[in-house]
């Protein structure tokens, strides 16, 4: 199936959807060249065809089945196989940004013998020509949706190869170890058991090491991909929306002194010391009078039980009320920082009484309007999100949960193995087991993988790319 699709000549729209200055029609397949000679008219009079790589042309769009009725002008580049994005012979046309010219281009293209491009086909086609391995074409996903310039510089290095090259440090050590194994099983007769038993142990060793390594900052890399969700709770008119605001930086919720003016939840991501945050301002309604106020309250809830972090607010010039206690029974399980909000008044709350509720959570006095003690809490917010860890920007950090999961398994087989010594297993059990932890490395990489997950990995990329 993948054979017979890569001899299709595909196009398709590569810039986003609606007007712009520049919009890109796309096309890759030995039929490249051809179909831009029937639709593109050089001022040089030459055809694409004839252009030499990596070079840009201008002209016109041509319907030339319509008494060659100019579409627009345009653009052309030509990049020749195999030194292309695809590998193939690729042409695009940069024309003017509007929907009407793009869509009538591409019209044109599809007439002229290049099929529609499915999503994600052109990295598609660039894993399968051997431009790049998968972890590189997922990288190309990742750059494309970089919330931040950390997880941005971490998905250019692994474009770059990063991953891949650490990954095949790890394959080198397990390939060294299963060579072993064998040799020692079927050659007991010479004097390699001890030695051989000795390097096998250190791959495996330094594999499971570099394994580890990787996963440690799995949790980091899912922050920097995803983003972390905290959520905001607390009674009517203890500063949640105010503290929203300080967060952003923009009055983006309505404060007022009226109590439940945040009828719903309000969503927004930010970034807060280059960590990407879905921030959630809950609606403060406890007692709903109708039907809308109790689908707040709803949201409220899920809301509060899908977070990575609770920021619970408290008047800190009150004592604790029944609604505060409400909200204390309800997030007392979860991660929770305790915000004791308008620090710039006298403090009449028993901190105590919520310390020990809360199982010894962090209480953090601001003042969302004077905003003191602001880039304490963000400090905390920060540290709570990455359990503790710094921020490694120079580390090879993964973030793709299939990666993740592959990894865990490549983990487990290799812990297997270490449990085959300890039990002084044969080692025919050791070697299926290195087998087990490669098969899962080269899952990673694409070497071995099935043709159902590699469609649906790359269905999740835009059609364009």
């Amino acid at each position: 199936m993948y054979q017979e699709s890569l001899k299709d000549t595909i196009a398709a729209i590569s810039t986003p959807p609606g007007q712009g200055g520049i919009g890109i029609v796309r096309v890759s397949g030995k039929e490249s060249f051809n179909v831009a000679d029937k639709v593109f008219s050089a001022k040089n009079k030459k055809k694409p065809s004839s252009f030499r790589g990596f070079s840009v042309h201008y002209g016109k769009v041509v319907d030339k089945k319509n008494n060659n009725q100019v579409v627009d002008e345009a653009l052309i580049t030509v990049m020749r196989s195999p030194k292309s994005y695809t590998a193939e012979d690729i042409v695009e046309i940069s024309c003017h940004g509007g929907i009407a010219s793009l869509k009538k281009i591409l019209s044109l293209v599809l007439e002229n013998g290049a099929r529609l491009a499915q999503p994600g086909e052109f990295t598609k086609r660039a894993f399968l020509n051997g431009r790049m391995d998968l972890t590189q074409a997922e990288a190309v996903l990742d750059i494309i949706e970089a919330k931040t310039d950390s997880f941005l510089r971490s998905s250019v290095g692994q474009l770059k190869g990063d991953l891949t090259l650490e990954l095949e440090s790890i394959r080198e050590h397990l390939m060294s170890a299963y060579t072993e194994a064998e040799a020692i099983v079927n050659f007991p007769e010479d004097d390699i058991d001890t030695s051989g038993r000795e390097r096998l142990t250190l791959d495996i060793d330094q594999a499971l090491n570099k394994v580890g390594a990787l996963l440690s900052l799995s949790d980091q890399g899912r922050i920097m991909k995803e983003g972390a969700k905290i959520v905001i709770c607390g009674k009517p008119n203890v500063g949640k929306s105010s503290l929203l605001n300080v967060f952003l930086k923009t009055p983006r919720a309505i404060v007022s002194e009226v109590k439940g003016t945040t009828r719903d939840t309000i969503e927004e991501f930010t970034q807060m010391k280059g960590i990407p945050l879905q921030l959630v301002d809950t609606a403060g309604i406890l007692r709903p009078r109708n039907s809308i106020e109790k689908e707040a309250v709803r949201r409220s809830h899920l809301n509060i039980d899908q977070a990575d972090l609770i920021i619970f607010m408290i008047d800190s010039s009150e004592r604790i009320s029944k609604e505060d206690q409400k909200i204390i029974d309800q997030v007392k399980e979860k991660n929770v920082i305790v915000v004791l909000n308008k620090a710039d008044k006298k403090c009449r709350t028993d901190v105590e009484k919520i310390r020990k509720q809360l199982f010894d959570s962090v209480q953090i006095k601001v003042s969302a309007l004077t905003r003191e003690g602001i880039d304490v809490l963000e400090d905390m917010i920060v540290k709570n999100i990455l359990h503790g860890k710094e921020f490694q920007e120079s580390e090879i950090v993964i973030s793709n949960v299939r990666q993740i999961e592959s990894l865990k398994k490549c983990a487990q087989a290799l812990k297997s193995v270490r449990q085959h010594f300890l039990n002084k297993l044969s080692l025919e059990f050791v070697s299926e087991d290195i087998k087990l932890a490669i098969d899962f490395l080269d899952r990673i990489t694409g070497k071995n993988i099935s043709e159902d997950l590699l469609d649906k990995i790359f269905s999740s990329f835009c059609i364009g790319k």
